[in-house]
């Protein structure tokens, strides 16, 4: 059996045809303008999240490294 193995690109590729089409199927049966709405509301809903979720994570930003002088003795007396 030198077939090919399940999974591979073109397997892949034909799912995403057959998704496709079924999303033009979709927009065909209900129209081209609830289709647009659904995916703009369902785009806002998620930024919306996404923004809150930004507002109410605490910052992920590293701490300042703190930088200290070293102290120098040069001839009896501080550099």
């Amino acid at each position: 059996m030198k077939g090919r193995l399940l999974g591979r690109k073109p397997a892949l590729a034909l799912w995403m045809l057959i998704a496709v089409a079924d999303f033009v199927l979709v927009v065909a049966a209900i129209g081209v303008v609830t289709v647009l709405s659904v995916l703009g509301g369902l785009l806002a809903l998620g930024t919306g999240v996404w923004q809150l979720r930004r507002h109410i994570a605490p910052a992920r930003r590293p701490a300042p490294a703190v930088l200290r002088r070293q102290s120098r003795v040069v001839a009896g007396r501080r550099a």
